[in-house]
């Protein structure tokens, strides 16, 4: 208990590091607090004739003659029920780490049926259940639907957005909450965002630096083990002291993205260049058609014909060549490119030759 509380003051009187410092809450999480994933079915009702189609969606009625022996009415059996306000549904939403019974969180609700429209629909109380299949949330409430959709007697139709899913803020409440093994053990593990080897090895000599060696032990270039005090109320006030801590990180590895359906290239700001000499230049050729009419000489019996005149030009756009030297920067990459002029397209093939070259030092990826 007095070694943690130690611990603690310590943490609290470190200096802040330069500002090209990142959180370690920004670059890490801590392992086994996260969200979970909810779904379920359900039914939306309340439609303005939107709804699904029952001769083409069974389930519907199968879910609504379910719902309605529940209060004690039966449907006739082989009866035609024609609902077309009500519409099945299926719901998601997203456990968030720690949530407790009582607690509300937001559903998505989209139809799976045919349904036009939810717009104006009520979401009746439907449970929400996680991958164990286990029920940890009940959803219930009027939907939000951003889009519509309205037509007229001639056929003609317009649609703004999606108006067949909506949400309902708060529509869920908490039931039964996630096991958690944050409070058990004497250590936790951090994994980081973006693996790196350098900035594992920083966050570890800077903890240990602080709390002294052995605190912190990295598993790999992706995780470390830090050691975390027993008691829930001292573990939540070390944690929330460690996730502020400001660790340098390491640089990325240097990557070229280009995406070839849009024309967007992304250049790292690693990339380098070998020494390299690059030209660009379009050929342009033009061939255009001047057919000529060819008269015949007065009482010669002969006829008139076309005769083709085809007419070829061809231009080259004079550009000039750009040398790299050892060891360009990104900076220097783009400001050669420009004062040639060249588009996207071109881009993409002079960066692609300099990967073949060998010359271009980073990961060309396309996407």
């Amino acid at each position: 208990m007095k070694l943690f509380s130690s611990i603690l003051v310590a943490l609290l009187c470190v200096v802040v590091l330069p500002a090209h410092a990142e959180r370690l809450k920004d670059i890490a999480t801590i392992q086994g607090v996260r969200s979970n994933q909810l779904i379920g079915y359900g039914l939306v009702v309340g439609l303005n004739g939107s709804g699904d189609q029952t001769t083409q969606t069974p389930f519907t009625v199968q879910t609504f003659n379910n719902m309605m022996a529940q209060f004690g009415i039966k449907v006739p059996a082989g009866g035609n029920v024609q609902l077309k306000n009500v519409a099945a549904v299926s719901i998601h939403a997203e456990l968030p780490p720690f949530a407790k019974p009582g607690q509300t969180i937001d559903i998505t609700v989209s139809s799976i049926g045919n349904a036009k429209s939810l717009r104006g629909g009520s979401l009746l109380m439907a449970p929400l259940k996680g991958i164990d299949g286990n029920v940890y949330a009940i959803a219930q409430g009027n939907l939000v639907v951003g889009g519509f959709d309205a037509g007229g007697a001639d056929g003609s139709r317009i649609t703004v957005n999606i108006p067949s899913a909506g949400r309902i803020p708060g529509g869920a409440t908490v039931e039964r909450p996630v096991p958690s093994a944050f409070n058990q053990g004497t250590t936790l593990t951090m994994n980081l965002n973006r693996p790196d080897f350098t900035t594992a090895k920083n966050i570890v000599d800077h903890i240990n630096e602080l709390l002294g060696p052995g605190v912190a032990q990295a598993l790999d270039g992706g995780s470390i083990s830090i050691t975390a005090p027993l008691d829930p109320s001292q573990r939540v006030d070390y944690l929330s002291i460690l996730e502020n801590l400001e660790v340098d990180v390491g640089q990325a590895v240097a990557k070229v993205i280009i995406n070839s359906r849009t024309g967007t290239i992304v250049i790292g700001q690693n990339v380098r260049v070998q020494p390299a000499a690059v030209t660009h230049g379009s050929l342009t050729v033009t061939i255009s058609e001047d057919p000529q009419v060819s008269q015949p000489n007065p009482l010669s019996d002969g006829q008139t014909v076309v005769v083709p005149n085809s007419k070829v030009k061809a231009e080259q756009e004079a550009k000039p060549m750009f040398k790299f030297g050892p060891g360009t920067t990104l900076d220097e990459i783009v400001r050669a490119v420009n004062q040639v002029g060249a588009a996207p397209s071109d881009l993409m093939a002079i960066l692609e030759a300099l990967k073949q070259a060998g010359a271009l030092q980073a990961d060309l990826i396309v996407i």
